[in-house]
C-alpha cells in the first residue's frame, strides 16, 4: 500500500496536456490525485493551495506555461514571447508572494530568448516569410518542455544538497521543531526544512521532531505530521502557541523552517507566525535555521520590508475548518498568509552551496557573484 512519501507531488502528463498533483487540500483524510489542464485550473490550484510550497510552485509554473504554450500558432517570434508573457503574467498573479513562481516563469521566458537567438539569430522576418516559422515554433516548445523538466531535476537535487548541509547542524536524539510545511509536499522530493530530518533519519539518528499546526490552514498538522509520520520519524504535533513553553524545558535543539521569499538583506517571508518562533528561539537560545535554495532568494528584494505579503479570505479564520461558524458574524478578521523574520533571528540560511551567516547582506552577495552569474 502506499504512503503519501511513495506520490509525486508535481508531475506532467505529456501525453494529456496536463500537470498531475496532489490535492493538498483533501490531506490527510483523502488522497486524490488530479490533473490540471487549463491556465485556470492551473491557476486555481496555486491560489488554492491544491499545490503549494514555494519550490513546488516553481515547478508547476515551469510545467504550466510550457503546457500553455504547448499549441500556440504564433506566427513569429514577436507573437510568440507577446503570448507567452501574457500567460506567463496571468500565472504569476496567482500568489504574489513566493519568488519560485515568478523564477520559474522568467526562466523559461529567458530560455526561449536565448535558444531562438543562439539557433536562429535575428532571422525571425525572413522564416516566418517563407512559412518556415512552424518548425521553428515546434523547436521552441520542445525546448520549454526540457528546461521545464530540468526545473523539477534540479528541485530534487537542491533539497538533497540541502538536506546534507543541514544534517551537520543535527545531534543523535536532538529535538526539532519546525514550522508550516516545507517538506516532500512543498518540493518534487526530500523537501527543504525536512530534508536534513530525512537524512538524520536516514542516518539512524533519534530525532525527535515537533510540528506547529501552523494556523489557519493547518499544514503543519495535516502535512508535515502526515508525512514525517509515514516516514516513520518520532514525531509530535502540537497548537502554534505551545512553542515556547516547549521551547522553556529544553527539549527543543533547533529549528528549522522553509521560507517563500529571503530578501537580499537575509530577511525571510515564510508563513505566518514563523517570526514568533524566531523571536521566542532567540529568548531561548535555541538556533533558528532558514532552509533555502537560492531560487528562493530575491537579490532585488532589498529588504523584508518591500516583500508583498499576501492577505488571505477570513474565512479561513472564521469558519474553514470549524463544522459551525466560530466567530461572530461581521467581525473585522486580519489574515496575512506569511510573515518576516529578521536577519537578526536567524542563525543561518541552509542553502544548496552551504549555511550562510551574518551578515547575510555579505554572505549572499558572495554566493550569487561566485555561483550565480
Amino acid at each position: 500500500m502506499k504512503n503519501i512519501l511513495d506520490y509525486e507531488t508535481v508531475a506532467l502528463v505529456d501525453d494529456d496536456d496536463a500537470i498531475e498533483i496532489i490535492d493538498q487540500t483533501l490531506l490527510p483524510g483523502k488522497t486524490e490525485i488530479i490533473r490540471l489542464h487549463t491556465g485556470k485550473e492551473i491557476w486555481d490550484a496555486i491560489y488554492l493551495l491544491q499545490v503549494r510550497g514555494a519550490p513546488a510552485i516553481g515547478v508547476t509554473a515551469g510545467f504550466g506555461i510550457y503546457l500553455l504554450m504547448k499549441h500556440s500558432v504564433a506566427a513569429d517570434f514577436e507573437e510568440f514571447m507577446k503570448e507567452l508573457r501574457e500567460k506567463s503574467d496571468y500565472l504569476n498573479s496567482s500568489r504574489p508572494t513566493a519568488v519560485n513562481l515568478s523564477w520559474a516563469l522568467k526562466r523559461m521566458e529567458s530560455h526561449v530568448t536565448e535558444f531562438y537567438q543562439e539557433n536562429f539569430g535575428f532571422a525571425d522576418a525572413a522564416l516566418a516569410a517563407a512559412g518556415s516559422f512552424a518548425e521553428v515554433r515546434e523547436k521552441l516548445i520542445s525546448e520549454m518542455r526540457a528546461e521545464s523538466e530540468r526545473i523539477k531535476a534540479e528541485d530534487v537535487e537542491v533539497c538533497r544538497k540541502i538536506g546534507e548541509y543541514g544534517v551537520e547542524l543535527i545531534g543523535d536524539g536532538d529535538g526539532i521543531l519546525t514550522h508550516c510545511n516545507a517538506g516532500q509536499l512543498a518540493t518534487c522530493k526530500y523537501g527543504t526544512a525536512t530534508s536534513p530530518m530525512y537524512l538524520a533519519h536516514e542516518k539512524g539518528y533519534k530525532i525527535k521532531v515537533y510540528c506547529d499546526e501552523t494556523r489557519p490552514l493547518l499544514q503543519g498538522a495535516r502535512l508535515t505530521a502526515y508525512e514525517l509520520h509515514s516516514a516513520g520519524i518520532d514525531t509530535t504535533l502540537l497548537c502554534d502557541n505551545m512553542s515556547a513553553s516547549l521551547m522553556k524545558t529544553g527539549a527543543i535543539n533547533a529549528i528549522f523552517v522553509g521560507c517563500d521569499r529571503v530578501a537580499a538583506n537575509g530577511d525571510a517571508a515564510n508563513k505566518i507566525g514563523t517570526s514568533v518562533v524566531a523571536t521566542v528561539a532567540k529568548r531561548y537560545n535555541v538556533p533558528f535555521y532558514v532552509c533555502a535554495p537560492t531560487s528562493t532568494i530575491d537579490i532585488n528584494t532589498p529588504t523584508g520590508d518591500d516583500i508583498n505579503i499576501e492577505q488571505r479570505k477570513p474565512e479561513e479564520v472564521t469558519e474553514m475548518w470549524y463544522k459551525e461558524r466560530m466567530a461572530p458574524e461581521g467581525v473585522k478578521v486580519y489574515n496575512p498568509a506569511f510573515d518576516v523574520t529578521d536577519n537578526e533571528l536567524i542563525a543561518g540560511i541552509v542553502t544548496e552551496y552551504g549555511v550562510l551567516r551574518a551578515p547575510y547582506d555579505k554572505a549572499i552577495k558572495e554566493l550569487f557573484e561566485k555561483y550565480k552569474k
